[in-house]
């Protein structure tokens, strides 16, 4: 019997052996030429609108820079224009009428610097605008934006802004400034300091006023044009009129011919007549045209020089009625006590009807 074939035996399984590590790939020079070609091709395909791009940038800012530039100095030249004017007319009659040198200052300072603010805020604006759309970037989310931001901000600040556009509006229309005495509601007194958003003011006791524009109503300017300084003399109804008109009449040529009641009377003193009659009394009215702010002390001194004047010509000055005084002595002793009462006798029908009653006796 044949022995079985021997099968082979099986090769045993190979054991794992580790990987190698995979370096990595190095470009060849015809990858590299490659890549290099493909830039080079993107750059000449984009170069002429980079530089299209670039220089429409570049044209804008220095056109928005040359026009800021120019607009400043028309604006710096036309306030130092304005200033000469004004200094040109100093000492003559018009000069009289216009403000002094330090509200004239402040005044052009204030405008144009508002003016060149308001010359850069929209040039340069304009310009950044112009500069995103060049780049074709969508500005409508980007205005959309900075319209809700603005509304907020209006909202939050609008005192602020209020402020602000009431203290420009009232440099503009020159309706008070440095060293003009004004009545702004709130406050009065002298202004010492005119801004866009808070106007200083120094009151008759000494107190400085820190009034907002916003917060102003009105404005009573009394140093503007002329003032009128008025005084009312009461003298007693028998009193001679045409000697009441004399007296005063030589006061008003004395105090027109003297210094420096001559500079601040800016018209005659003149008596407009009676303005009320009573039965004990009349008064009569005088005015003069002064110069600006300065009625008080023109009133003053005119009170004054009229009171010497009458003591002079006798002629009494009537005031208040006086108030009569009853003597002590003749006044009513009993006028102080209570009038008698009923209960004060025992017999009187009040004081019985008010007895108590009694209770009747029990015999036993």
């Amino acid at each position: 019997m044949s022995l079985p074939a021997v099968l082979p035996a099986a090769d045993p399984s190979p054991s794992p052996t580790p990987s190698e590590p995979t370096s990595p790939a190095v470009p060849s020079i015809q990858d590299a030429h490659e890549s290099a070609a493909e830039a080079a091709s993107w750059v000449e395909q984009n170069w002429s609108t980079w530089l299209a791009i670039s220089l429409r940038v570049l044209l804008i800012l220095v056109i928005a820079a040359v026009l800021r530039v120019f607009v400043r100095r028309a604006i710096t030249k036309l306030i130092d224009r304005m200033n000469r004017t004004a200094q040109a007319v100093d000492g003559t009659a018009l000069g009289g009428l216009l403000v002094n040198v330090e509200r004239r200052r402040q005044r052009s300072q204030a405008i144009g610097s508002v003016l060149r603010s308001v010359a850069s805020f929209l040039i340069m604006g304009t310009a950044a605008l112009m500069i995103l759309s060049t780049f074709e970037i969508n500005l409508a989310p980007l205005l959309a934006s900075a319209g809700v931001a603005g509304v907020a901000i209006g909202f939050g600040a609008r005192n602020l802004v209020t402020d602000f556009l009431s203290g420009v509006f009232m440099i503009l229309e020159d309706q008070y400034g440095v060293g003009d005495s004004i009545d702004a509601g709130v406050a009065s007194g002298e202004v010492i300091e005119v801004g866009l958003r808070v106007t200083k003011l120094r009151g008759d006791n000494g107190a400085i006023w820190y009034v907002r524009n916003g917060e102003v109503k009105r404005i009573g300017n009394l140093s503007q044009g002329w003032s009128t300084a008025g005084v009312d003399v009461t003298v007693s109804s028998s009193e001679d009129l045409d000697k009441v008109k004399a007296t005063i009449g030589e006061v008003a040529e004395r105090m027109s011919k003297e210094e420096p009641w001559n500079e601040l009377l800016w018209g005659p003193i003149e008596v407009l007549g009676l303005d009320s009659v009573l039965l004990d009394s009349m008064v009569v009215r005088v005015s003069a045209k002064t110069m600006p702010g300065k009625s008080l002390t023109v009133e003053r001194e005119l009170r004054w020089r009229i009171k010497r004047a009458f003591d002079a010509a006798d002629i009494p000055i009537v005031g208040r009625a006086a108030v009569l005084v009853e003597d002590e002595t003749s006044a009513d002793p009993t006028a102080g006590m209570a009038a008698p009462s009923a209960y004060a006798s025992t017999t009187s029908p009040q004081s019985v009807a008010a007895t108590p009653l009694t209770p009747p006796s029990v015999t036993k």
